[in-house]
C-alpha cells in the first residue's frame, strides 16, 4: 500500500444499508436476501415500505453466505448465527461447530469416494468404447 493511502484516514463503516446496497456487495438477487430475511436470518427495521438494515444485518448474511459455502443448511447457519450472537459460553458454540463440520466434511468425503468410484466406471467404459472402435476399424481394413 503506498505511504499516501496509509495516512488517509479510513471512513467509517455505515450503520445501515439498503436491500440493493447488501446485494451489490455480496453479489445477491434483492430476493435471496428477503428469502433469508424470511428464515429468520435477517431482521431488517422498516422505514415506510423500504427494508434498512443494519450492521449486524450485514455481518449475518456474510456468517450465512460462509455457512452456505461450506455445505450447511439455512437452519444449521441460523442455529450457529444465532449461538454466536448469544453471551453465552463460547465453548458451547465451538462444540457445536466442529460437530456441524465434522457431519459436513463425513459427507464430503463420502461424495468424493463416490465420484471417485463413477469416474472409475466412466473410464471404464470409455476404455471399452475405443476398444470396440479398434476392432471395428481393424475389421474394415482386413
Amino acid at each position: 500500500m503506498p505511504a499516501a493511502a496509509a495516512a488517509e484516514p479510513s471512513l467509517p463503516a455505515p450503520s445501515s444499508y439498503s436491500i440493493g446496497e447488501l446485494a451489490r456487495e455480496f453479489d445477491l438477487t434483492t430476493r435471496a436476501i428477503r428469502f433469508y430475511e424470511d428464515c429468520g436470518l435477517l431482521s431488517p427495521r422498516r422505514a415506510g415500505r423500504r427494508r434498512v438494515y443494519s450492521a449486524r444485518d450485514r455481518t449475518r448474511l456474510k456468517l450465512t453466505l460462509r455457512g452456505k459455502r461450506l455445505g450447511l443448511t439455512l437452519a444449521e447457519v441460523k442455529e450457529l448465527v444465532d449461538m454466536y450472537e448469544s453471551p453465552r459460553d463460547t465453548q458451547a458454540q465451538l462444540i457445536k461447530f466442529l460437530a456441524v463440520l465434522g457431519v459436513h466434511r463425513a459427507q464430503l468425503e463420502q461424495q468424493m469416494a463416490d465420484l471417485a468410484v463413477t469416474l472409475d466406471e466412466v473410464r471404464a467404459h470409455e476404455k471399452e468404447a475405443r476398444r470396440l472402435l479398434d476392432d471395428t476399424a481393424r475389421r474394415r481394413r482386413a
